[in-house]
């Protein structure tokens, strides 16, 4: 007992030691468990099945995958990707994430300031900026969308059409807005019926598969 317990202060000592000196060849992999990145650590690829992923605020590391858990990312963190199966995303005010980040059912949420420079997508989950920007494009199939006032998405908006079976005839039409002054350029493609609401301050591209509904304020009647 006493050498296993020798042996766990020993990781233990080593994983903080390459928090401290900034280890990016330091990977995080578990099955069961959620990991925790501390406030400005630099580590590299953290990965798990069954966990939530949580980084803090002024950390660096190459990408965040989980199945079942969500995925928390601080603020002004530098990441590569983002990417889960069950779970929310939500990144931090000032992060930049690199490439991708990725949900299947789960919501995405990017805060003021930060910065997504591949595509955004999910299936099932609502997709939120707040004065955030998108390099890549936003997909969905089944989430709202909620391109926030001073927004910036490039690559367009798809929401595709909704082939589950468990879908058919039931559930609501998916709401989508542009607010104020946001900015979506490149084809807002919808595949299937969409409530979509567009500020008169907003700048798009071309709108295919919905027509627009115009208006003024912080946010569209309900």
């Amino acid at each position: 007992m006493k050498r296993l317990a020798l042996i766990a202060a020993s990781a233990a000592i080593a994983v903080g030691t390459a928090f401290a000196s900034g280890n990016a060849d330091l990977d995080i992999d578990k099955v069961n468990g959620s990991i925790h990145v501390p406030d400005s650590a630099t580590v590299g690829k953290l990965s798990t099945v069954n966990g939530s992923i949580h980084v803090g605020d002024g950390a660096h590391a190459i990408s965040a995958t989980t199945v079942n858990g969500s995925i928390h990312i601080g603020a002004n963190d530098m990441l590569e990707s983002l990417d889960t199966v069950n779970g929310g995303i939500h990144i931090g005010t000032g992060t930049k994430i690199a490439k991708t980040v990725e949900a299947v059912n789960g919501s995405i949420a990017l805060a003021a300031g930060a910065d997504a420079s591949g595509k955004v997508s999910n299936v099932n989950g609502s997709i939120a900026l707040d004065a955030a920007h998108v390099g890549g494009g936003i997909e969905t199939t089944s989430g709202d969308i909620d391109i926030g006032a001073n927004s910036r998405v490039e690559g367009g908006i798809l929401v595709n059409e909704d082939r589950s079976w468990f879908h058919f005839g039931v559930g609501r039409d998916p709401l989508i807005v542009i607010g104020p002054h946001a900015v979506v350029k490149g084809d807002l493609a919808f595949k299937r019926v969409v409530r979509l609401y567009v500020s008169d301050s907003a700048t798009v591209g071309k709108i295919d598969g919905a027509k627009p509904i115009a208006f003024s304020g912080d946010k569209p009647p309900q």
